[in-house]
């Protein structure tokens, strides 16, 4: 052979061989390594996730299945951001709230980009099966994006970037997390102005496009910027905390984990604003407690507003002090699989350091030797049985052992009186549970919505890696046990449901906690 031809054979292998290393190096891998990932998912998540049948019965879906409709997508996604988006879809076909997707060190590459679009839009709940959305709040100065147009408060949204409200709601609802209807409402609400890796259509765009309409049927289209959320001043018409949102009422009590309210017009009467289940709970409450025992407060009717609460932990302490009653606690289980050896594991390992936190809250009265003597015994012998599920014990063991029938006694200091709680589909996960606690124990008389109806014992999360070439990839989550309602069903994608229904809409919005209060004050005066 002609040396000529032996040097452009030789660049030609080098040049195929270098390609053929490209491929197998590139952070989404190859078809079969995206292939054999997404059968490794599916496969992950028969065995690991404690599913929810009431869900799956409400929403008339199979997990696994909707899932599998991505197959096709995943395979084909040769870029970072049509991976990871794909993953998300996988991810929320499961239509839980709690399980995410996260981008990790070496993994795929997505933009970090977060802003906002000058506008903030609500939920109209009025009418079952007809919910929309409106405009709730927008910049101070919205005229100067929009040629001059000042849109008006409470108009509906029609369309956004051209496309009907229906048609976008659909084409958008695989990138949200949810376990209720009216938890991917509110979701869908928050984020109609995001601008994020979370919903990738909107990164190649520097603005969006909404179409309105009036009450009159007028209809109009302003196109906005994307902004940093810190630079936006909003007309701040729509309340979320302060004492604006309660009138008649003045603060008394500024803490962490809620403000306390009083009235001069409602005597004997503690409106408690709740932030969260979050590490000042205990320290909160024992304040609050001492300080209601030094001024006669304990014989003082409660108004709690959850409405716009996260979760966390240690809800169980906060009611055995805010009502007078005994109560059955939730209580929890997890699927055995390939993983309970593992956490276990990290539990042992959490144990040993004193390290049993969730959240930021210690999860534990006892330190945790409750939850590792039920690990140890019970948890153990399921996984040697072949079981597929635990026993069901007070929640995490956090504050009764695994032999208790859940039922906890109020602290020898607390609230005596009557009791009115305000939910809405906000938050969930622990707040999910101290709903469930009160209403299916009948502590306290309830008004609003239902919480985001998503809750569960653990999750399980790990670094996704390519089966073939061992690249990671993203990080992944499992939701790994159920929570038990004293009612003795699954809370996940299945809140309680309060006494008093009282929807938000476009024409009570700006008075709805005027509303709300108006109800729990003349309850509390029967």
């Amino acid at each position: 052979m002609k040396p000529y031809r032996i040097i452009s054979l030789l660049l030609v292998c080098s040049v195929a061989l270098i390609s053929a290393c490209t491929k197998d190096t590139k952070r989404t891998s190859t078809p079969k390594d995206r292939a054999q990932l997404f059968d490794y998912i599916i496969e992950k998540t028969k065995a690991r996730d404690a599913l929810s049948p009431f869900k799956m019965e409400m929403m008339n879906y199979d997990p696994i299945e909707e899932m599998m409709k991505y197959r096709k997508e995943m395979i084909n996604a040769d870029s970072d951001m049509a991976l990871f988006s794909v993953l998300m879809k996988i991810s929320n076909a499961r239509r839980d709230r709690h399980l995410s997707v996260s981008p990790v060190e070496g993994g795929l590459i997505v933009d970090t980009i977060n802003q906002q679009a000058p506008v903030i839009f609500i939920v109209d709940y009025t009418t079952e099966d007809k919910y929309f959305f409106f405009l709730g709040d927008y910049a101070k100065n919205i005229e100067e994006f929009t040629n001059g147009v000042l849109p008006e408060l409470g108009d509906k949204l029609i369309a956004v970037n051209g496309d009907s409200i229906s048609i976008y709601f659909e084409k958008m609802r695989p990138y949200f997390r949810y376990s209720s209807i009216k938890g991917l409402w509110k979701s869908f609400a928050q984020d109609l102005n995001a601008r994020n890796f979370n919903y990738p259509s909107t990164l190649g765009n520097e603005s969006i496009a909404y179409t309105l309409e009036k009450r009159d049927g007028e209809v109009y289209t302003i196109s906005l910027p994307y902004l940093s959320p810190d630079s936006i001043e909003w007309l701040d018409t729509y309340k979320s905390h302060g004492e604006n949102r309660y009138t008649g009422f003045d603060l008394l009590l500024d803490r962490k984990t809620f403000d306390v309210y009083t009235s001069s017009l409602h005597k004997n009467i503690l409106l408690i604003d709740w932030y969260g289940f979050q590490e000042n709970l205990v320290e909160d409450m024992n304040f609050l407690m001492d300080y209601a025992s030094e001024n006669n407060m304990l014989d003082y009717n409660i108004i709690w507003d959850g409405t716009r609460s996260r979760g966390g932990s240690k809800g169980a302490y906060a009611i055995q002090r805010l009502f007078p009653k005994p109560f059955k606690t939730t209580f929890g289980n997890l699927k055995i699989s390939d993983v309970t050896p593992l956490f276990i594991a990290q539990k042992e390992e959490d144990y040993k350091n004193q390290q049993m936190f969730d959240d930021g809250v210690s999860e534990t009265e006892d330190n945790g030797t409750w939850l590792m003597d039920w690990l140890r015994a019970d948890v153990t012998e399921a996984i040697n049985n072949g079981n597929e599920y635990t026993n069901n014990v007070p929640f995490k063991l956090a504050h009764l052992p695994k032999d208790s029938d859940g039922v906890i006694q109020p602290a020898d200091k607390h609230f005596r009186q009557k009791a009115v709680c305000l939910f809405g589909p906000f938050g969930g996960s622990h707040l999910d549970q101290f709903a469930a606690i009160v209403v299916d124990n009948n502590l306290a008389y309830t008004i609003g919505m239902s919480a985001g109806g998503f809750s569960n014992t653990w999750e399980w999360e790990e670094t996704l890696v390519f089966p073939v070439s061992g690249k990671p990839v993203a990080r992944f989550m499992w939701d790994i046990g159920h929570t038990i309602r004293p009612n003795g069903e699954i809370l996940e994608g299945n809140p309680a449901i309060v006494d008093k229904y009282i929807p938000e809409g476009r024409d009570n919005y700006l008075q709805y906690y005027d509303i709300l209060l108006e109800e729990a004050i003349n309850y509390l005066h029967k």
